[in-house]
């Protein structure tokens, strides 16, 4: 080769292509956009948290357009007095040693856990009886229809000229429901927080009802 010289049977390169700048190609600037950057891992299943945080809990009855069923487990059933805020239509859960001071404006109910076909979980709250045992038409067929929702999917729709609930049972099979891990005294914290637990007399809503403010 030209450009090099023997040294005791060794091939050097000369002073001059040695001082010489060899220029290397800069690395190529990868895009952000680069699809091999931005694609997920086929297990990316793994890496997504599959528990659904339930953040609210209705208190209400199902609408005559929702199919609905009824947690199958007794303890996710329980009876309790509330006050509903006409106005607002918002339910209160109200201590039992106030029940008696109360007991003008409350209401005793059962609140079933229950579920949409979409899966919104709420409370759905049936009457129970009157305490002088007589029947009430939209109490009792209220009952026999979440009785009923404890084992088919059911929509409740009202019927004025029977003066009671009228409920249909799905006609298909529908897959069962997904009921979340979440404790029915979790539900209930839930169904009434902010200010929804009357535990004192002073409560804003029971001095409004009394038209101290």
């Amino acid at each position: 080769m030209d450009n090099l010289k023997e040294t005791g049977g060794a091939a050097v390169l000369p002073t001059e292509v040695v001082n010489q700048v060899v220029a290397v190609p800069a690395a190529a600037t990868v895009s952000k956009f680069d699809p091999a950057r931005l694609r997920v891992s086929q297990s990316f299943g793994e890496l997504v948290a599959t528990r659904k945080v339930l953040t609210s809990v209705p208190v209400t009855k199902p609408n005559k357009q929702q199919w609905v069923r009824v947690h199958p487990e007794v303890g996710y059933r329980e009876s309790f007095a509330l006050i509903e805020e006409k106005e607002s239509r918002t339910m209160y859960l109200v201590e039992p040693s106030l029940v008696y001071e109360l007991s003008e404006e409350v209401i005793y109910v059962t609140l079933h856990t229950a579920m949409t076909r979409e899966g919104t979980v709420f409370l759905w709250p049936v009457r129970l009886p009157d305490a002088d045992g007589r029947p009430n038409s939209w109490y009792d067929s209220a009952r026999e229809a979440a009785a009923e929702a404890v084992n088919r999917w059911v929509r409740v729709v009202a019927n004025m000229s029977t003066g009671g609930y009228d409920h249909w049972i799905a006609p298909g099979t529908l897959a069962e429901p997904e009921w979340p891990a979440t404790s029915y005294s979790e539900l209930l914290s839930i169904a009434f927080k902010g200010g929804r637990f009357i535990d004192t007399l002073d409560h804003p809503l029971v001095s409004r009802l009394k038209g101290v403010k």
